[in-house]
């Protein structure tokens, strides 16, 4: 095993969440449809937010958050936030749109250790073609190569090991290899949302995307710098842990 990348400290920083509407998970189905029976008794149709397995940890029966919008252009007024793994009662957050805007509070605060930025600049172009959009690009001064950041959202673990991905991912495969295209002309960051506050350690999902893996170690030996971010979540909010102890295997 190899290790790459070092925890850091626990941080102050936090995240709210709005207000929740906790209840039991009945069924998910057609990946964007969520039947949930609230606490209150009432029986509702979530949006679900997150589209892949959620492998180990979507359960039927599984305590459950939910948030509600009171916009009128809304066909389905709650959206599923947070699942409760059965296992281990941690909470874990299925709303897959929230982290670049946790990420994005996280870069301005300065928590991660990069490079000095002063500017940064969400979804921007880039690659040969340029048709992808990287999360964030991160700019200082001229003399300062730019930063590019791409966030990868997983709570897939096995024991206290977060793994990414929990399936083959056609596009986080394309990310790499264009991410790797930037280097050494430019910085390149990978940065993994450990969506779940009960792990420790960090590895490539290769018994779910062999390939993946095999991109990554390459994009490492050239320069890729990986950040496995620990967040403790609950209904309250998102903290940010520090940074995961990342192994690969050789």
């Amino acid at each position: 095993m190899v290790n790459v990348q070092q925890a850091d400290t626990t941080s102050d920083w936090f995240y709210p969440y709005p207000t929740l509407y906790p209840g039991i998970l009945l069924k998910r189905y057609k990946r964007f449809f969520a039947d949930i029976e609230l606490d209150s008794g009432e029986t509702i149709t979530a949006h679900c937010p997150n589209t892949g397995p959620m492998t180990g940890v979507c359960k039927i029966g599984s305590r459950v958050q939910v948030s509600r919008s009171d916009s009128p252009t809304r066909k389905l007024p709650y959206t599923w936030e947070l699942i409760q793994v059965k296992d281990t009662l941690t909470w874990a957050g299925v709303n897959t749109a929230l982290p670049n805007r946790v990420i994005k509070s996280a870069l301005e605060a300065k928590l991660f250790p990069l490079s000095d930025y002063s500017q940064i600049l969400p979804e921007v172009r880039y690659g040969a073609d340029q048709k992808s959009r990287v999360d964030f690009l991160l700019m200082g001064d001229e003399s300062a190569p730019p930063i590019y950041v791409e966030v990868k959202n997983t709570t897939w673990t096995q024991g206290k090991l977060a793994l990414f991905p929990d399936t083959v991912t056609t596009r986080g495969q394309k990310h790499l290899i264009e991410l790797t295209a930037l280097l050494p002309k430019a910085k390149a960051v990978m940065l993994y949302f450990i969506n779940r506050g009960d792990c420790t350690h960090f590895a490539p999902g290769d018994s779910a995307d062999p390939l993946y893996g095999k991109l990554l170690r390459e994009a490492i030996a050239l320069g890729l710098q990986v950040l496995p971010c620990r967040f403790d979540i609950s209904p309250a909010g998102i903290r940010y842990l520090g940074l995961a102890e990342t192994f690969f295997e050789d």
